[in-house]
């Protein structure tokens, strides 16, 4: 492809050397450039691809995009006020916009993303349709399993992604957005015909900022959106519900304490911990060729919490928007066993082992509200302290945290650094450490600070009996914490027991050594 094609909706400030040549390839990273490619000069948190320009060039990039031009290359250079807007649009035009012919759903909140995104790609592939996810987990589609390093892609390799896609036929993605994704303009050239915001609350302040910042850019997906796509909005976030006017997209919204929508909550039953609810069509409502006729249905969830409930109503809204009729609709739901790390039940034998991925303080507050609704007989807590999300987050969860532990009769706090068990991008910082002493220490919660995951995962379950749960709880530093568990409850079993319990490994993609 011409370097004139690829830049067609590029606007460019300067240019050092330019001729249309030929390209054959795009990159960003110069060890993986090849022959051929443009290479786009991207300023990271922490590093710059400036300085690594002559090491593209060596590797064979014959253009590149900067936001500064080095005179002393005697390449090509385009000058840009953002390498990210270009590479972005860069690569969808490089890729012929796969996204257009894609029905791509896009699903942003502070929490719930990942489950409400797998709930959705469930009931779209039980009616067979050829679908595709991209996520925290992983980027599926087809017989393709990949483990996903970031929860939305940088834009090239999002745009790749997309192009093999529309290769094998699939017709419809859902794809988790995140805040960083928006701010960093990795969705800048995603056309999306479905975009939800499920809720809002703190985090990510210290990437962003400020709180006001972090929610400008968070409900970019929703603002942003075009004038023929449909955007699902919560009536009963007020944040959600303040986007109604603000976006050109068809609204449609709901709630469960706000029954004014087009959708609503009705006889919620959470008496198992598991949601049973009619959910209410209150008009008769039409989209793109899809009519959803006024009615109700009922739904029954096979997984728990409050949260669950919320994001099975986004999800259930999103099939109906899909063509998928309300059976459909209400099967997969039921059917649905959850995700990964998302307050996941890996052990359930003689006491309990709960996997959670325990974000953000919202997050703790549905995952320990769900326990304290539960029966057993001592909780013990091994919590992963986030790395590389600063002292704002850090302060907030700990304090959500520490806030419970009583609640639940937790005598003593385990925490892990996960030192041998993360990348430098998640590395516990010492303020992060620091900030998680003070709180606990205010608190007087006693807490034990183990830096490696494994030595901390025998520490909690040297200390569960009969009848207890263990909770595993973290982001990134816990990854891997269900897999030790697992093949510390298995060691030196019988073969068919052991294979029983490794069983909730099957499939998984968090934390595989």
């Amino acid at each position: 492809m011409r370097l004139k094609e690829i830049l067609e909706f590029v606007e460019s400030i300067e240019h050092k050397n330019h001729g249309n040549i030929e390209i054959s390839g795009l990159s960003y990273h110069s060890k993986e450039t090849e022959p051929g490619d443009l290479f786009f000069c991207i300023k990271g948190y922490e590093t710059d691809g400036h300085k690594y320009l002559q090491d593209a060039v060596n590797n064979g990039a014959v253009a590149a995009v900067v936001e500064e031009i080095q005179q002393e290359i005697a390449i090509p250079q385009i000058k840009v006020s953002s390498s990210r807007i270009a590479l972005a649009r860069s690569a969808a035009n490089f890729y012929d916009h796969p996204s257009r012919k894609l029905n791509a759903i896009g699903i942003t909140a502070t929490n719930g993303k990942t489950t409400t995104s797998f709930m959705a790609h469930k009931i779209l592939k039980d009616q067979q349709l050829e679908a595709g996810i991209i996520g925290t987990v992983m980027v599926q589609y087809r017989d393709k399993k990949i483990p996903s390093l970031l929860t939305t892609p940088e834009s090239l390799d999002l745009q790749k992604h997309f192009s093999n896609m529309v290769k094998e036929e699939v017709s419809h993605v859902t794809m988790e957005v995140s805040s960083s994704a928006q701010e960093l303009h990795r969705v800048e050239a995603v056309d999306f015909d479905i975009v939800t915001l499920n809720n809002i609350s703190r985090e990510h302040i210290d990437s962003h900022g400020s709180f006001e910042r972090y929610f400008e850019v968070k409900s970019r997906l929703i603002t942003r959106a075009k004038k023929d796509s449909a955007a699902v909005l919560n009536l009963d976030d007020s944040y959600s519900k303040g986007l109604i006017t603000k976006t050109k997209a068809k609204v449609f919204t709901f709630g469960i304490e706000d029954s004014g929508g087009d959708f609503a909550v009705k006889d919620l039953d959470l008496s198992t911990g598991r949601g049973v609810f009619t959910l209410a069509i209150q008009r008769d409502l039409e989209h793109k060729g899809v009519r959803i006729p006024k009615g109700e249905m009922e739904i029954r969830l096979s997984v728990p919490g409050f949260h669950s409930v919320y994001n099975s109503v986004v999800a259930a809204i999103i099939g109906l928007l899909s063509g998928v009729d309300q059976e459909g609709v209400r099967k997969s739901l039921k059917d649905f066993r959850g995700v990964e790390r998302r307050f996941e039940f890996i052990y359930e034998e003689d006491f309990k082992v709960v996997d959670d991925h325990f974000a953000n303080a919202g997050n703790i507050h549905m995952t320990l509200g769900t326990l304290k609704e539960m029966n057993y007989n001592n909780l013990h807590v091994l919590y992963a302290i986030r790395g590389k999300r600063g002292i704002a987050v850090n302060r907030e969860n700990t304090e959500a945290l520490v806030q419970w532990l009583p609640k639940l009769g937790v005598r003593e706090l385990i925490a892990t650094e996960s030192v041998s068990h993360v990348m430098e991008k998640d590395r516990v910082t010492q303020e992060e450490r620091r900030v998680f002493e003070e709180v606990t220490g205010e608190a007087g919660i006693p807490t034990t600070i183990i830096q490696e995951l494994p030595q901390a995962i025998e520490r909690v379950m040297e200390k569960a009996k009969p009848g207890d749960v263990v909770l595993l709880a973290g982001c990134q530093g816990m990854d891997y914490g269900g897999e030790i568990a697992l093949h510390l409850l298995a060691k030196g079993r019988e073969p068919a027991e052991r294979e029983r319990i490794l069983a909730p490994l099957t499939d998984r993609v968090a934390g595989i050594s």
